[in-house]
């Protein structure tokens, strides 16, 4: 069996209000190399609260996320933001581009926050492979306003590859696209999934985009059930 590239071990959010509310309640889970599966539920049920703790960005307010063995319980922000920068890819709705950039900058731009840097030659390499292997080989040098919403969209999924993470977070990544644009990104996480043998999460509110996946957990009341 795989090892665990991540794990939650009992972990509860709450925002403190008139009454306290609880987001999440005592979730445990472990998600393996290679390992991809999506998160549906009702919306304001937790998915982002939940996939910003898997990613690190905010922290439980019980229990512990362990990513690649490391459990960041305690640990200084730097210290949480070298294990992200690391381990972890994430793709958003919005591209979050920069639009003073080219498509292979922009997908440069996660390497200049490793506390290493790799090797600036090896990084290019590597972006031009991706982006001609989602189809962008021509696209190199072209600013986002000069991209569609598609290319755009398959800009950030390289960028979010370009450190090799071990696990890729993706929030409603379809949902600025159109179904043509939906369902070949979708197959390009699959396929990204089982290529580079990195976990894959996905939440979307989209059922049909969470069934193309094969594996759908339904987040309710602040659990995770599998269907």
């Amino acid at each position: 069996m795989s090892e665990a590239i991540l794990e939650l071990k009992q972990v509860s959010k709450w925002y403190e209000s008139a009454e306290k509310r609880k987001i999440l309640d005592g979730l445990n889970l472990s998600v393996s190399e290679g390992e991809r599966f999506s998160i549906v539920g009702p919306s304001g049920c937790g998915k982002s609260t939940l996939l910003n703790l898997l990613g690190t960005l905010d922290q439980p307010s019980e229990g512990d996320v362990i990513v690649g063995g490391i459990s960041t319980s305690g640990l200084g922000e730097s210290e949480i933001a070298r294990v992200r920068s690391e381990k972890i890819g994430f793709i958003f709705q919005m591209h979050h581009l920069l639009p003073q950039c080219t498509a292979l900058e922009n997908v440069l731009v996660p390497t200049l926050a490793l506390p290493q840097r790799s090797d600036p030659e090896e990084s290019s390499e590597r972006a031009r492979d991706l982006l001609e292997r989602v189809g962008l080989a021509e696209k190199l040098n072209s600013q986002p306003g000069q991209l569609s919403g598609g290319e755009r969209q398959r800009v950030a999924v390289v960028r979010s590859l370009i450190n090799r993470p071990s696990l890729l977070l993706a929030d409603e990544p379809t949902g600025a696209l159109d179904e043509d644009n939906a369902k070949k990104l979708i197959e390009l996480l699959a396929d990204l999934n089982e290529s580079e043998s990195l976990a894959l999460i996905v939440v979307t509110h989209d059922r049909d985009i969470a069934n193309a996946l094969g594996d759908v957990r339904t987040l309710r009341h602040g659990k995770i059930e599998s269907e």
